[in-house]
């Protein structure tokens, strides 16, 4: 069975095909690019499958083991918004920020053994994760976005540039809807109730609304482009705060159901 010692071997090879498929993007081969990004997204899914089976668990328990299915869905959000919108730069960042997670877990991986304790033995545990780690690849390709128009273009005013950052942001927040709700059908199942208001899902709640916010604030007053960026890098920053921030607060420590993850 596979170990976490061939990660690096994996990741490397992953990391050139999608280093290939950018490059390939800014020449203008289409068909190369998505074929080089789609192989390293194949090798990549294939390291995550054969952990799992040496795990006999899905490996989504630590923050290693959910950074490592990041790393898989930004470059699979970086070749969705490519193919759908054909930007030839979305392909470099996201492989960027894909080879920033995997550096990090080749510092620190906190991949453990395969024991689960009960609660993460629900059958509604693996896709209420993964879909989660989906969401924030389509929100973090709306982050980059965001900060395209902002700093780099400086000018945020191309109608179909700000639907890319709508139709990134409404897939993103429709699979955190469904990621909330089978978290809510899990966490009955698991400790009694559907919602307890602690950290994590206060923060979940806060990020889920501050996204809704920027929603309606392109529905409503759709010529406020940059206030609708900027909610939207806030936006962000919550999600972060959500998905791993949360660990480090005095509150949760102890008494949040969501810090399995740190043990």
């Amino acid at each position: 069975m596979i170990s976490w010692d061939y990660f690096i071997y994996f990741a490397a090879l992953s990391v050139l095909l999608w280093i290939a498929g950018a490059w390939k993007a800014f020449k203008g081969a289409r068909k190369s690019a998505c074929a080089f990004t789609a192989t390293g997204l194949l090798v990549f899914g294939t390291f995550i499958g054969l952990l799992w089976l040496s795990l006999e668990r899905p490996p989504l328990r630590t923050m290693g083991e959910t950074r490592l299915w990041y790393s898989f869905f930004l470059p699979l959000a970086g070749l969705i918004t490519y193919i759908r919108w054909k930007y030839k730069w979305i392909l470099s960042f996201s492989t960027i920020l894909s080879i920033v997670f995997i550096c990090v877990n080749l510092l620190k991986p906190e991949i453990h053994n395969k024991a689960l304790m009960p609660a993460l033995q629900s059958p509604w545990f693996a896709p209420h994760v993964i879909i989660y780690m989906f969401a924030y690849a389509m929100l973090g390709a709306a982050a980059i976005m965001s900060i395209y128009l902002l700093w780099i273009k400086k000018n945020p005013s191309e109608d179909k540039e700000m639907s890319l950052c709508d139709n990134l942001v409404y897939v993103g927040l429709a699979f955190m809807t469904l990621g909330m709700l089978t978290g809510a059908v899990w966490a009955k199942e698991a400790w009694g109730h559907y919602w307890s208001w602690d950290p994590k899902e206060t923060w979940a709640a806060v990020t889920w609304f501050s996204y809704l916010t920027y929603v309606h604030l392109r529905i409503g007053m759709s010529n406020k482009r940059k206030a609708a960026l900027y909610i939207l890098l806030l936006s962000f920053v919550f999600l972060q705060m959500c998905w791993w921030g949360i660990n480090y607060l005095p509150a949760a420590q102890g008494s949040s159901v969501h810090t399995y993850n740190m043990n």
